[in-house]
Formats: C-alpha cells, sequence, structure tokens
C-alpha cells in the first residue's frame, strides 16, 4: 500500500545546504520534510578534518554533519531515511516517488541533492572498484596499512586525500597530468613537505593492475601526456580524486541546466526556472563548492521558499496574521529596532 505525506517544503538532500534549509524552514514554521537521499549527511561524511567551517578551527566531517541533522530536527524538521527515484514539476503540488514507496507532495521543493564523485571511465577502473580502487580514502584507507597507494588527480580533494592516506601508508605517489596543482596553497605546501608523498607530473593513469584470485589491485601503468612513454607504479590502492559532478538526474529534463549539468538559479536568488523549485549547494555552484556556501545557499532557498508560499497564499497561519496575507521574510524571528 502506498503511503502518501503533504508538505508545505520538500527539502530533497541532506548536506549542508539540506539540512540548513531545514533549519530555515521549521523557524518560518513550514514544517519541512527533508529526505537524506543515497548519502545522508552528503560529501563531508566521506572526508576527515574540516579546517574551514567557522567555530571549528578542526572538526571532523561526520561529526559536523551529524550536528546538522540534530539542528534540523531540533527546530522541528522531519528527517526521513529514504531516495527520490522521481520527481515530478509539471504542476503543483510537486510529486515525488521514495524508493520506500512513499509519495510525496509538495507545495514548494528545495533541491539540494549536491554533487558525486567523478570517474575516469577505464574499463580497468570499473574492474577493481571496491577491490583496489576506490573515489573515498575515508571510506577504504584503513584496508592499506603499510601498502604504497596511487592517487589521481591535482585539485583539493586528491591532496586532501592524498595527505590523509598517509596515515596508513608506507607511500603515496599522486598522479598529476600537469606540472602544477590547482589544490590550496596551504595544502599544496603540506602535501609537498611530507616525506610519505611523491609527485608524478605530467601523467595519466593507463591502465589498474591487479589479480583475479584473490581480487584485488597490484599496481598502475601512467602514460607521460608528453613522450607517451609508460611508467609502472606498485601499489595496493588506487583513489580516485578528480572532482565532482552535479547529481542533477532527478531534473535534468524539468529543470533548465547549464556548466555540464548544474542546475541554473537566478543571479542573488536559489529561484530555478520551474516557480516553486528552488536550488542550493553544489548542485547549483561549479565555482565554490564549499561548505560553508552551501549552507548559505540552503538558508537563501529556505527564504526563498517562504517568499513564494507567503506570496501564493500557502504560508502558514501565525499568530495576527490571516493566512492569505504576504508576510514579510523571517517572520516569526524578534524585531530589532532600526532594523527592517
Amino acid at each position: 500500500m502506498t503511503t502518501e505525506r503533504e508538505t508545505r517544503v520538500l527539502i530533497i538532500g541532506s548536506g549542508p545546504a539540506g539540512y540548513t534549509a531545514a533549519v530555515y524552514a521549521s523557524r518560518a514554521m513550514l514544517k519541512p520534510i527533508l529526505v537524506q537521499g543515497l548519502e545522508p549527511g552528503g560529501q563531508l561524511t566521506t572526508t576527515t578534518d574540516v579546517e574551514n567551517w567557522p567555530g571549528d578551527a578542526t572538526v571532523q566531517g561526520p561529526d559536523l554533519m551529524v550536528r546538522m541533522e540534530g539542528h534540523a530536527r531540533e527546530m522541528g524538521a522531519e528527517v526521513i531515511t529514504d531516495i527520490i527515484t522521481d520527481l515530478d514539476l509539471s504542476k503543483r503540488p510537486f510529486t515525488a516517488k521514495g524508493d520506500s514507496g512513499t509519495v510525496y507532495k509538495a507545495d514548494a521543493v528545495i533541491l539540494a541533492t549536491g554533487a558525486r564523485a567523478k570517474w575516469l571511465g577505464l574499463p580497468s577502473e570499473e574492474a577493481f572498484k571496491g577491490f583496489g580502487v576506490s573515489a573515498c580514502a575515508t571510506c577504504d584507507g584503513f584496508f592499506y596499512r603499510g601498502q604504497e597507494i596511487v592517487v589521481v588527480g591535482g585539485g583539493n580533494t586528491a591532496v586532501e586525500e592524498a595527505l590523509f592516506l598517509t596515515n596508513f601508508a608506507s607511500k603515496v605517489t599522486l598522479i598529476h597530468r600537469r606540472d602544477e596543482l590547482r589544490a590550496e596553497m596551504v595544502l599544496q605546501k603540506r602535501l609537498f613537505d611530507h616525506p610519505k608523498i611523491e609527485t608524478l607530473w605530467f601523467h595519466q593513469l593507463e591502465e589498474v593492475v591487479g589479480e583475479d584470485s584473490p581480487k584485488g589491485v597490484t599496481g598502475v601503468r601512467a602514460k607521460n601526456v608528453k613522450t607517451g612513454e609508460i611508467t609502472e607504479i606498485p601499489a595496493k590502492g588506487v583513489f580516485i580524486a578528480i572532482g565532482h559532478a552535479p547529481a542533477s538526474e532527478l531534473v535534468k529534463d524539468q529543470l533548465e541546466t547549464h556548466h555540464g549539468g548544474y542546475v541554473k538559479v537566478e543571479p542573488g536568488t536559489t529561484r530555478t526556472s520551474v516557480p516553486g523549485v528552488f536550488a542550493a549547494g553544489d548542485l547549483t555552484d561549479h565555482v565554490y563548492r564549499q561548505a560553508v556556501t552551501s549552507a548559505g545557499m540552503g538558508c537563501m532557498a529556505a527564504l526563498d521558499a517562504e517568499r513564494f508560499l507567503a506570496e501564493a497564499g500557502d504560508a502558514p497561519e501565525v499568530e495576527g496574521h490571516a493566512k492569505d496575507e504576504t508576510l514579510p521574510l523571517g517572520y516569526g524571528a524578534p524585531e530589532t529596532e532600526g532594523v527592517q
């Protein structure tokens, strides 16, 4: 039997954008439902030390997300463990179908599905996924204690993964197709200063080499992008860290996208091409892609949704206001003298 749930605001996704949207929507008395998705907590659950979250000099990514979820629940958001498999944005109320069989109907939708790890697309990479090939150092690094490891990439993700893996590996080789990294300078300095890390410039991963019985990686072949020469590197683990792609599959044919699938929003807002549908976080952000900017956009999305529902006459009743009155942003919050 299909269960049907109705809500003013349905939030899809549970990273910093989703949880922050839930906090603000709850404060606006919109009683939001947040569906966590395939990876509750998002990308931060696969990181270790987070050093750029305001107020925490260092915090573990998973711990930060547990705190965010707890905050959303404390404010009154209903957080549901489910995966949205289909979303119909053709008419209001919008309809979303969950893998659990639940159908969610919402007057407004906030999309915060984030981004997912990219892969190289090599047949050998696919063949050894889960058997030595990974995109998550914090998930799998422990399995390679005392072993040699290869990391592929040149941005923040690759450098962070390489540094983290030195906690387990005897040696980490970073393979990058250029002769300079895109990572933040503070991370680059740590990488270059680390005695366990060696960088292989102007190379790209050509093939993952391994055995079938027992199945596992034994090394990689890397090709020099200038000369074509092949270098063989022994390794038990290969970590692909070449960035992320927006998780926009649910809406790619319903919303306007750009820059390879990122959901397009009106500048300065989180409004998408469909009225009543808002997007926040890495799903829309191809430039900054930071936890703090995602959280800020989650706040914006909730406030944008609040205004949309008020103007549509769907706002909750608040003491002293009729339901069909247009309420200002932040209603229900204490007023400060001299501040609009």
